[in-house]
């Protein structure tokens, strides 16, 4: 019986423009307050008004444009 091969799991893709969401979210006044670690992972909240929830989505759209 020949061997048969599965077709390889498709790898996610890069983003064409590496983000720092923390670093965009406190720049634009939002709080961030770690909430805990698991092992290599953080756990993170953020908090803000919406005005900074819209300044916020300004800020990926113009590093995303970038």
């Amino acid at each position: 019986m020949p061997a048969t091969s599965t077709p390889a799991a498709p790898k996610p893709t890069e983003p064409k423009h590496a983000l720092d969401i923390v670093a965009l979210a406190r720049g634009v006044g939002m709080l961030i307050t770690l909430d805990g670690c698991i092992g290599n992972a953080q756990y993170q909240s953020v908090f803000g008004s919406l005005t900074s929830l819209e300044r916020f989505a300004q800020a990926v759209r113009e590093s995303v444009a970038a």
